[in-house]
């Protein structure tokens, strides 16, 4: 069946990290051996001329950061794979852990230099609540870092997951010399000169008492190379790829990106060992590929993907069935049908038309405004998939307009830059004040550069005390209408008109708890699932 063997064929995933360890770095390396790209570009550009690919938006090619997740698909060795590069940086943290719900699988990228970080973990931690199957892959082996036993115990230690090295690096830092491969026996040599081309520089041996490998890499770092892989495999338990699907167990890989390096047998192993698209849980039930019912939801909206069309674009992961161009679909929280002329799939801003797709692709809905984040499409059934939540900001912001000519821009631009999900929008009145929620910082500079280059509104920000945003429903309207009244300048509402508390300490919202007991006060927007 076409169906089944379309399955198959499909690996998506996500690359999460730290900021700075190397992902989107990795990710153009990807799209190298893919041959999705001919020369990698860099994110901090100094040899290097060409930006990263996914890396499109004027804000990242000027920062070194990413700030979006890009989608990027391409074909390799007969697979398809569907990469999603995420930003790092914490403040974008909500996008990244929307990113994981529509991923089979993960690469976790760890600095060598640095180890596990604090973003690291917290990454790891949404993985582990959906026992979403890692591969650890160490970067910048040719910088001056920590000893590789070293990184392996702190990886057990603070994610809290086994690992088994599939890779080995010969030396590290500046003696760095290459990568020796336990599981088919070669030996990869470094040539630090290679940045942005495929290189092929193999050595084949028979096993690692070879005397080419004394010859190759000298014999003090052969001899050290037989230590440490015989330790290896006496620590370490074997690599069972069951454990590794059900999330208990990550292979790891050594290598530099930057320089090209170690990625290639990392992206091979995953062709191997990585999970087929797989099945998601809905409102009413298991949902799984191989159903004949097309399914699938939105996790992110991206406005202005192309600027001089000002078009904003929703993300669809394809869960069941196959998705057609021209085909109406069940639209389940508006409860209408509708249909896309020419849905897209993506290398990062480049995109192609795609006439059909399958359980694990994910395509690119040109959207006029009809999508959420967390929308659902089907033939007809009418569920919502669960999991995508958005959660409380933790910083506020007024926004006051320096133009005011261009309030009619500045409206238009709000409103399509917090459908992204990066930040939310909240009105308070009297006076249609506009509030910006965030969870970070650097969300506000983005929003107004966003807002000056792509809407042309020039804003400033005016910080707000409050502590919290919480969501509130009660069954009690009376004491609904009460709290309300008497807390007006602490009611705003959020975009879908549902009324929003915002809190100027944890002690004052503990109070309102106290106050008025039949209110519930919700930190997430999952509710509004259970409302509809």
């Amino acid at each position: 069946m076409k169906l089944d063997e379309e399955i198959q064929k499909r690996k998506t995933f996500a690359i999460i990290s730290h900021p700075d360890a190397g992902k989107t770095t990795l990710t153009e390396k990807l799209l190298l051996f893919g041959g999705a790209i001919q020369v990698a570009g860099a994110v901090k550009s100094n040899k290097i001329k060409k930006t990263a690919t996914s890396d499109f938006m004027e804000i990242e090619k000027q920062r070194g950061i990413s700030v979006a997740t890009s989608v990027m698909s391409f074909p390799y060795k007969g697979k398809i794979i569907n990469i999603l590069d995420t930003p790092g940086h914490k403040d974008f943290a909500e996008d990244t852990y929307r990113t994981l719900t529509a991923v089979d699988s993960v690469i976790l990228v760890i600095d060598c230099v640095k180890g596990v970080e604090a973003q690291t973990e917290r990454l790891m931690e949404v993985c582990r609540m959906r026992d979403t199957p890692v591969i650890v892959f160490i970067n910048k082996m040719d910088r001056p870092g920590r000893d590789p036993f070293e990184l392996l115990d702190e990886l057990e230690e603070k994610l809290k997951i086994k690992v088994r090295p599939l890779s080995w690096p010969i030396n590290y830092g500046p003696e760095f010399k290459g990568v020796y491969k336990m599981f088919d026996g070669t030996l990869n040599l470094f040539d630090p000169e290679n940045k942005s081309k495929v290189s092929e520089n193999i050595v084949e041996i028979e096993n690692l008492d070879d005397t080419k490998l004394d010859n190759t890499v000298g014999e003090e770092d052969a001899d050290e190379l037989r230590e440490n892989v015989e330790l290896v495999e006496g620590v370490y338990d074997e690599f069972n790829k069951e454990d590794y699907l059900k999330g208990k167990m990550a292979p790891v890989f050594f290598g530099s990106a930057l320089n090209n390096f170690g990625v290639k047998e990392m992206l091979d192993t995953f062709c191997e060992v990585a999970p087929f698209p797989i099945g998601r849980e809905s409102s009413t039930r298991q949902v799984e590929p191989n159903e004949n019912k097309f399914s699938g939801f939105v996790f992110k909206i991206h406005a202005n993907i192309d600027p001089n069309h000002r078009d904003r674009i929703a993300f669809l992961r394809i869960v069941s069935g196959t998705f057609e161009r021209n085909k109406f679909f069940k639209h389940v929280r508006l409860d209408k049908k509708v249909k896309f002329a020419n849905p897209a799939t993506f290398l990062a801003q480049s995109k192609a038309i795609v006439d059909e797709a399958f359980p694990g692709d994910v395509v690119g809905l040109y959207d006029t405004g009809t999508f959420k984040i967390g929308d659902t499409l089907t033939e007809g059934e009418a569920m919502h998939y669960k999991g995508i939540p958005s959660f409380s900001p933790e910083m506020f912001k007024e926004v006051i307009n320096k133009d005011p000519l261009k309030a009619k821009q500045l409206e238009k631009g709000l409103t399509q830059l917090t459908e992204e999900g990066v930040a939310q929008l909240f009105s308070r009145q009297p006076g249609n004040i506009k509030i910006i929620g965030t969870v970070g910082n650097l969300q506000f500079e983005v929003i107004q550069y966003r807002l000056k280059n792509e809407y042309g509104a020039t804003v400033d920000f005016k910080t707000m005390p409050y502590h919290m945003a919480c969501w509130i429903t009660s069954e009690n309207k009376d004491q609904l209408a009460q709290f309300i009244r008497v807390k007006v300048s602490e009611i705003a509402t959020d975009k879908e008109g549902n009324y929003v508390f915002l809190a100027p300490s944890a002690w004052m919202l503990q109070k309102a708890h106290e106050n008025y007991p039949d209110i519930e006060f919700h930190k997430t927007s999952e509710f509004k699932m259970s409302l509809v």
